[in-house]
């Protein structure tokens, strides 16, 4: 009983040093979180010309305006989805985007754009030549530098105690998605389920990353605890769990 105690009281002291978070994705039923293995396929892009698919995604944007004020992402995603295109007349929000971008995927207009569409922007990158870096005392820029690989659970201590960031919805890819599970990174899931099947081996999945290849391995499996189920209009579900760290 001693022991289970301390364990308890331990792992309650670890998660209470770091932000609370939720991933929020939308996903075919198969598990695809993309139309393809291509950046130029993107469900943002795509399922609004699928009939049968397009009349329900309403749901998915209106759920995502109730999620918390602080997202985290991957520059490729919002690469993908445009950030790089100049656009005129950027309107501010009131979220504070994280964006992890090492290669990089972001080029200045990139990051300009998110600079003027962000309360508050941080950008977090191995690459001490990313365009970021050639924003100088910019009020609503954070830039995070790690030399080599992104300490996530160091990151996330960061966030709380150095920026006071209390909770994160995560929207990443399914290789940054893999990671941040299996350091148990992640306290909640919440999914829409799109009715459709997109299939393709290639296709990035809510969770990609390096497959497991022992008995060993199984101990980076997170089992889940379902915490409601709903059903949406046009066929869509949203379905909510804790992740049993």
């Amino acid at each position: 009983m001693l022991i289970y105690i301390f364990l308890f009281v331990t792992i309650n002291i670890v998660n209470s040093n770091r932000p609370k978070t939720q991933l929020f994705m939308l996903m075919s039923l198969d598990g695809k979180i993309s139309t393809g293995a291509t950046d130029l396929l993107d469900f943002d892009q795509d399922l609004p010309k699928i009939s049968g698919v397009a009349e329900g995604l309403f749901q998915y944007y209106d759920i995502e305006k109730t999620t918390d004020i602080h997202s985290l992402n991957t520059g490729r995603v919002m690469a993908k989805i445009g950030a790089n295109i100049p656009k005129d007349n950027v309107n501010k929000t009131s979220v504070r985007f994280i964006i992890i971008d090492n290669k990089p995927h972001f080029t200045e207009t990139g990051v300009d754009y998110f600079l003027k569409r962000s309360k508050t922007l941080y950008l977090i990158t191995t690459n001490k030549n990313h365009p970021a870096f050639k924003f100088k005392n910019v009020d609503n820029l954070r830039t995070i530098h790690y030399p080599d690989k992104i300490d996530l659970p160091d990151l996330f201590r960061r966030f709380k105690k150095e920026y006071g960031i209390k909770r994160i919805t995560i929207q990443s890819g399914g290789t940054l998605n893999a990671e941040l599970i299996r350091q148990g990174l992640i306290d909640k899931v919440s999914i829409v389920i799109a009715p459709l099947l997109v299939g393709g081996e290639d296709t990035p999945t809510i969770m990609d990353g390096e497959s497991l290849r022992s008995l060993d391995d199984l101990s980076k499996i997170k089992p889940l605890k379902l915490v409601s189920i709903t059903k949406l209009k046009k066929s869509y579900l949203h379905l909510k769990y804790d992740v049993l760290n």
